[in-house]
């Protein structure tokens, strides 16, 4: 009877290590993110039935910075989808409006970065050149909010080529596609989808690149890879019928 005893004490110690050691493979190291980034990967998985290209370009890792990663803004769902892709910790850079207080713990805890899109408080600016110093990674959406009408990018800010150029910092681009049309940013999260990431080869400027040149070969890398058109900052007055995939996702 001892024997089975103690057969059955280090079959449950054996899982239980298997487990532990499964939750610490996660880009922060510790068990509540390893809780939630496998958790998260299971639900993009399962949920969104995702799809990452170009595997091979995103830096193996948990400390690639100083690293900006640069994506277009689809749905809400866009952070989850990025951070259940790679291997590093991102602090992403959130327009204040889009921070509702009912999550104030949950951004606190993934460290946020807020920002406002008038471009007049300077303070998120600051918080990102410090974490990229620091060798941290930062992702930013350069339209500076969803796609209004889906499959149309926003003209990408000014304010992704200075932060850029300012840092000196490498940037990977991730193109999302596929993502599930919904009325407000979060509604996203609880629609089934058929998302993609296309992961670009990280880029790197010279130091005395301008801000407009940056901004520019961006926009146009993802214009390339999503085939979709620049819109403007106006929603026009007639869209056209969202749909939950785009003609290349």
């Amino acid at each position: 009877m001892l024997l089975l005893w103690l057969i059955f004490a280090a079959g449950v110690w054996l899982v239980f290590a298997f487990i532990a050691n499964r939750l610490l493979a996660n880009p922060r190291g510790d068990t509540v993110t390893g809780i939630f980034y496998h958790g998260s990967r299971i639900y993009c998985r399962v949920v969104h039935r995702l799809v990452v290209e170009g595997r091979e370009n995103i830096p193996a890792s948990r400390e690639p910075g100083p690293l900006i990663v640069v994506c277009n803004h689809t749905a809400g769902l866009d952070p989850v989808l990025v951070q259940a892709s790679v291997p590093f910790p991102i602090r992403f850079m959130m327009a204040t409006k889009m921070r509702l207080p009912i999550f104030e713990v949950f951004w606190e805890w993934t460290e946020v970065i807020s920002i406002t899109t008038s471009g007049r408080d300077l303070g998120g600016l600051r918080e990102a050149l410090r974490h990229l110093q620091g060798g941290g990674v930062v992702g930013i959406f350069p339209e500076g909010s969803i796609e209004r009408p889906p499959r149309v990018l926003t003209p990408f800010m000014a304010g992704t080529g200075i932060l850029i150029g300012r840092s000196g910092a490498r940037v990977l681009p991730i193109a999302i596609t596929g993502t599930p049309y919904a009325a407000k940013a979060w509604g996203s999260l609880w629609r089934r989808s058929r998302s993609r990431l296309r992961v670009g080869p990280v880029v790197e400027f010279e130091p005395d690149t301008p801000a407009a040149a940056i901004v520019a070969q961006l926009q146009g890398w993802f214009e390339q890879e999503t085939g979709w058109p620049i819109g403007t900052r106006t929603l026009p007055a007639s869209s056209p019928t969202p749909t939950r995939s785009d003609r290349r996702g």
